[in-house]
């Protein structure tokens, strides 16, 4: 068999076994070449209880493996797996990534009519290039919190090379009867499509190998450009950098997507609206799938709606100051006396939220009138410059070039419609500190400056 086991050697593999032809004859080939490339090998058996002869093959697979001395764990499902969707998920969420525990890699034997199986059945969907790519090695560290790959050894193998090693090798098997239906459109690729295909045009399965792995060179390259693209300082949003070029920009917005959302609920509509948002006015806003899109100096910020759609009703100053109060409407935001600061800020604020870059504004904790409040932005407001000079609180954010989308959500200690401190920002004229003061207080928030 056609098999590159170097970029393996070294590691320390879990192959998922399921009895059948093509995992029977991976398994041995492992076991037989282990010590030649230094590999360290485990089984797993999952049974997903879809059929009844599944425990039959497990028993099947922990004799050879007991009779093989490889060691085995046996997974089976709480509750019987209703299709094809659930056992996957079930196969990653459960056991491959309870064996990452243990291992460096899960290896299944996926091969090559199996990858033009897939790119057929992803091209007639209508996929994207990332359907093309087929069947390869997954990185999977976030899902494992550590270093952890999906392998397929096998992928450059016809199935015709797999069954003359387990023909030559006496490798014994069993056949899972679901494979011989066609009423799965895989299995109709399989029994019917695929080997049309290839009485047609000779060779067809191998030369959608080469395409499917030119196919995966270019959707990593496409990868690493969109990824050049994001920047993020979550929850105050994702960042996607001016990008002209239409088809790396939409991957930057899907990343974003799926990380906000875990699913592909969105449209090409709303990709579009998204793409030529680039192009309008900064601060111009376009709100889909619970989030909010904005067109700021070279960007476009993406951040959960929810973050402008806070009560505006204002907490009582007195009650932020004596409850030390870490949040405001799930904005941080708190204040203490200037010499409590060292310790609060080490022990309570940065301990608390440590991805947060915090501002400290000192100012007059005698000059807050005991009416305060703390709220967000109203119509009206306005604001005294450190220094000197009012303007309107609209006018002094563009002028400081606050971004439109955070202005409602940035805290603000006000009397009435007097802003006296901008949290995270500066304080007022009016509550600065002087010879007078007795009291310096401090007022912590994030930093909107660096946001």
């Amino acid at each position: 068999m056609n098999v590159n086991l170097q970029k393996y050697a070294n590691l320390n593999i879990c192959v998922a076994v399921s009895g059948g032809r093509d995992s029977m004859a991976l398994l041995h080939y492992l076991h037989a070449h282990a010590s030649e490339y230094n590999i360290t090998l485990t089984a797993l058996n999952c049974d997903h209880r879809m059929r009844e002869t599944s425990a039959r093959d497990s028993a099947f697979v922990a004799d050879y493996c007991e009779r093989a001395g490889i060691p085995l764990s046996r997974y089976v499902a709480d509750i019987k797996l209703d299709d094809e969707g659930a056992a996957r998920s079930w196969r990653l969420l459960k056991c491959y990534l309870e064996e990452a525990k243990k291992c460096d890699c899960v290896a299944t034997a996926h091969h090559l009519d199996d990858n033009a199986e897939t790119v057929l059945f992803n091209l007639a969907r209508g996929s994207g290039l990332n359907g093309m790519e087929g069947i390869t090695d997954i990185d999977l560290p976030a899902f494992a919190n550590k270093p952890f790959k999906l392998i397929r050894p096998l992928i450059a193998c016809p199935r015709a090379e797999i069954d003359e090693y387990v023909a030559a090798n006496s490798i014994p098997y069993v056949d899972d009867e679901t494979n011989f239906k066609t009423d799965y459109t895989r299995n109709k690729i399989r029994h019917n499509v695929l080997p049309a295909l290839e009485q047609a045009v000779p060779g067809a399965a191998r030369a959608i190998y080469r395409f499917s792995r030119l196919a995966a060179e270019d959707e990593e390259y496409f990868e690493r450009q969109a990824e050049s693209l994001l920047s993020s300082r979550k929850p105050y949003g994702d960042y996607i950098a001016h990008c002209e070029e239409k088809v790396i920009f939409r991957r930057a917005a899907l990343r974003i997507i799926a990380d906000w959302h875990q699913k592909e609920d969105y449209t090409s509509e709303q990709l579009e609206r998204l793409y030529n948002l680039q192009f309008a006015e900064n601060g111009k806003r376009f709100e889909f799938l619970n989030l909010a899109a904005f067109k700021e100096q070279g960007r476009i910020c993406i951040v959960d709606d929810e973050l402008f759609h806070y009560e505006n009703e204002g907490t009582p100053y007195e009650d932020v100051y004596r409850q030390h109060a870490m949040e405001y409407c799930g904005q941080v935001v708190t204040v203490c006396f200037d010499y409590e600061l060292d310790d609060y800020m080490k022990d309570v604020v940065q301990h608390c939220y440590p991805e947060i870059t915090f501002k400290v504004l000192r100012y007059d904790g005698g000059k807050i009138p005991k009416d305060a409040v703390v709220r967000f932005m109203r119509a009206g407001d306005k604001f005294t410059k450190f220094g000197g000079g009012t303007k309107s609180l609209g006018d002094w954010f563009t002028d400081r070039k606050i971004p439109v989308r955070l202005r409602k959500s940035i805290p603000l200690l006000c009397d009435g419609n007097d802003v006296l401190i901008v949290f995270g920002a500066e304080i007022s004229d009016k509550v600065k500190v002087d010879g007078d003061t007795k009291d310096v207080m401090c007022a912590i928030a994030a930093d909107y400056g660096k946001i």
